[in-house]
């Protein structure tokens, strides 16, 4: 889509992933990444951190279901999504603002720890028709065309 800020970020779960459904039972899940600078001191020979940027994410369907049962707190994540801003009124009148990250990928860092993937099945799609459609009753098998030995177009389609 146009206009939208792509951004991927790399940090640690804040802590675990909080999936809930919506109303229409549509799974998101919500969580915080912790992204810590660091930087190499030459005086002191020594690694510096930074001050840490948290980062509001939510996922949506199975995405959010797999990260939820996943990842917990303290892991470290490389998240890709597109940055977006909350903007809301509190009873106050008072006018607040966040950015969160639309995570449209998420996955476990392999930088300090090793990862086994487990695919997961999907289900089957529900096989329920209209009960006005007429192709719900079709044939799987093509009909076969009628032969008439007077015209031999017989053989070709009539479109």
């Amino acid at each position: 889509m146009r206009n939208e800020l792509p951004l991927t970020v790399i940090g640690n779960l804040v802590d675990d992933p909080e999936l809930r459904f919506t109303p229409a039972g549509v799974p998101v899940a919500r969580f915080t990444v912790a992204s810590t600078p660091r930087t190499f001191d030459r005086d002191t020979n020594t690694w510096r951190d930074g001050e840490p940027t948290f980062l509001d994410c939510s996922a949506w369907r199975q995405l959010a279901e797999n990260l939820a049962g996943s990842l917990s707190k303290g892991a470290r994540v490389v998240a890709a999504g597109r940055l977006r801003t909350d903007r809301w009124e509190t009873p106050e009148g008072e006018k607040r603002s966040r950015m969160v990250l639309d995570v449209d990928d998420v996955g476990a860092s392999m930088t300090f720890a090793t990862v086994t993937i487990t695919r997961t099945t999907r289900p089957a799609p529900p096989r329920e028709t209209a009960p006005d459609d007429p192709w719900a009753t079709a044939s799987p098998v093509r009909p076969a065309a009628p032969v008439d030995d007077a015209d031999d177009s017989a053989a070709e389609p009539p479109f």
